[in-house]
């Protein structure tokens, strides 16, 4: 009989570039610009994004792992880093039309993009966490 681990949690980190303008479609002009500072110019800025993605699930004792790490890589390419690597999130993401696209925000998107996917593979989306800058960063953990 294969012995049993218990819970592993494996994290993947990618690296994206986008552009954004910290902006709320709820607030007038003034309000946004008295908000987001320098952050609100007209024509945006860029950041250099790492994301974070974390995933817990049982170790399988036959392959050794929570995930199969092509599959986990594949679904954020396809789900994530396709639609916000190299794009203004703002103008290229339908989901901050409506929503600023604070970092966040950027993780309840992340979220959203991967959580059924990868239940779809056995174990459960843990967190997201993504760093903006080097002194900021958010964690989202499904709105718990």
């Amino acid at each position: 009989m294969l012995e049993k681990f218990g819970k592993c949690i494996l994290t993947r980190r990618v690296h994206l570039c986008a552009s954004h303008r910290l902006h709320s479609v709820h607030l007038s002009d003034e309000e946004n610009k008295s908000l987001y500072g320098k952050c609100n110019h007209i024509n945006g800025h860029g950041h250099n994004y790492i994301i974070k993605v974390s995933v817990v699930g049982d170790i399988d004792p036959i392959t050794g792992m929570v995930i199969n790490l092509v599959q986990l890589k594949a679904l954020i390419e396809n789900k994530v880093m396709s639609l916000l690597d190299h794009k203004n999130l703002d103008k290229d993401v339908p989901f901050f039309a409506h929503h600023p696209s604070t970092v966040e925000n950027i993780c309840v998107f992340v979220w959203r993009q991967l959580a059924d996917d990868i239940e779809k593979e056995g174990c459960r989306l843990k967190k997201v966490k993504i760093h903006e800058t080097e002194n900021c960063s958010a964690v989202y953990t499904g709105g718990d």
